[in-house]
């Protein structure tokens, strides 16, 4: 089970909140939230609401200023716990949108998606086993996005309208 502590200011002053499952709005209970300290788990946070936005991966640490080291603007709106996976990991990644197109199966992290697969750009998928991070540049690196087990029919709806997916891996004992 993991737990994450929200701070109204940076270097984690002003009021709190602690959660230990998802939050689509922490609004709700923080004016704003510019730092945070992860006592265990993994999380991916969120720069607006309902799990919307840019999306950046936190595990066991403190991020004092999330303006400064995630880019942030308004800082943190939205939280999602990712749960403790000890199985296989299984996805189907697609060309286009709508499962169409190449398709090709991973079971392992892949650094880049066009030497191993000669695939320009990975626009739908179907997670079948295991929790995800598909990464905009090769190597994991850049903006990312979480998926859980799943159907993604169009990952261009998912708030990141103009970015490619080059890379995938599994979230595995990074918790």
């Amino acid at each position: 089970m993991g737990r994450i502590i929200f701070y109204e200011e940076r270097n984690f002053q002003g009021r709190s909140y602690e959660t230990s499952s998802d939050c689509p709005e922490l609004t709700s209970y923080l004016s704003r939230c510019q730092s945070c300290r992860v006592e265990s788990g993994c999380f991916m946070v969120y720069d607006r609401p309902n799990f919307m936005g840019n999306q950046f991966f936190m595990r066991r640490g403190e991020y004092s200023d999330s303006m400064s080291m995630m880019g942030l603007s308004g800082g943190i709106r939205s939280c999602r716990m990712i749960p403790m996976h000890r199985g296989q990991f299984r996805m189907k990644i697609f060309e286009r949108e709508n499962f169409s197109g190449q398709m090709h199966e991973l079971m392992d992290d892949c650094e880049n998606i066009m030497e191993r697969f000669r695939m320009s750009d990975c626009q739908s998928c179907q997670v079948m086993e295991g929790h995800w991070l598909l990464y905009e540049q090769p190597q994991f690196r850049g903006r990312m996005i979480y998926l859980r087990p799943g159907e993604y029919r169009n990952l261009r709806e998912m708030g990141m309208s103009n970015m490619r997916l080059m890379s995938m891996r599994r979230i595995t004992d990074m918790c």
